[in-house]
């Protein structure tokens, strides 16, 4: 296939680039050219602002691909800059489970939330708080652009050694570290999954040619903020250190909640279990805080 493919050369959008191109597809990466990630020559290049209309008006009018995959969607205007000068004959992107937040709840199925039903608005990134603008980034999918057949991942956090948010990292380091730090949350069970498998997911979803609508990915399992930092002051007997006037922790507010892949595993796709990569993960990371 013929893709273009909306960033890709950092976190888990390297993995599915990688997946692509090993599979024989010719990607197209758009970019602010900033970043050129590890493929060289391997992939075609368009600069362009992903925020601003009239540069993917100039840098993609009268483009023809056969799929177009999107990972830096964040609202409803962002859907309608694209979709409105490029012409695709399938649509693929990341959502979150942000779109969830109204209502979270454990082993949600993706009817959790219906794009179709919810009222669409037409918005500009943070315009409306982060779980409302990616249920209108959906609801312009699969309301306006029904006509192309599309599909959203909805994942939840990705972490990794390649995780540039650092968000899991800050709990580790400060527990090594011996540095506060201010958790309101320590006892919700948050669910995750691997970048590596987050890249898989989604070049898995691309080669899906039947696949449409919203979907959900994650690793099985889920685990709460008080047994990651059990774990790290075993493994490196320090205490956290937890003070209400210390610097905030990122996964604050965020309550328990998790989501089924009961239909990602019927139509073929496998999630490891949280408990076969998650720990190796947390000891680089107590290798990391202690450089």
């Amino acid at each position: 296939m013929d893709i273009l493919f909306l960033g890709g050369t950092g976190f888990f959008g390297i993995h599915t680039v990688k997946q692509l191109l090993k599979e024989g597809h010719q990607i197209t990466l758009a970019t602010r050219g900033i970043t050129k990630g590890p493929f060289g020559d391997e992939v075609r290049r368009i600069v362009l602002e992903r925020t601003d209309k009239e540069s993917l008006a100039t840098a993609l009018a009268g483009k023809k691909y056969d799929l177009v995959c999107d990972n830096l969607v964040f609202c409803s205007n962002d859907i309608r800059y694209l979709l409105d000068v490029v012409e695709t004959k399938r649509y693929v992107y990341v959502s979150t489970i942000a779109v969830y937040d109204e209502d979270l709840q454990f082993d949600m199925p993706e009817s959790h939330f219906d794009p179709l039903t919810h009222p669409l608005k037409w918005c500009d990134r943070n315009e409306l708080p982060y779980g409302e603008s990616k249920r209108q980034a959906e609801c312009a999918v699969f309301q306006k652009y029904a006509h192309i057949p599309s599909a959203a991942l909805r994942l939840p956090y990705v972490i990794g050694e390649d995780d540039y948010t650092k968000r899991l990292f800050f709990y580790i380091d400060h527990i090594v570290n011996e540095k506060p730090m201010y958790i309101d949350n320590i006892n919700e069970k948050i669910s995750f999954i691997d970048s590596r498998e987050a890249g898989a997911f989604l070049a898995w979803a691309v080669a899906k040619d039947s696949l449409t609508g919203p979907i959900n990915g994650a690793n099985a399992g889920s685990l709460s903020l008080q047994e990651i930092i059990n774990y790290v002051e075993e493994k490196t007997n320090k205490k956290a250190i937890l003070d209400k006037n210390a610097e905030p922790a990122p996964y604050n507010e965020r309550l328990a909640f998790s989501t089924s892949v009961k239909r990602a595993k019927e139509l073929g796709f496998e999630f490891t279990d949280l408990s076969e990569w998650f720990y190796q993960l947390l000891d680089r990371y107590i290798e990391i805080s202690k450089e």
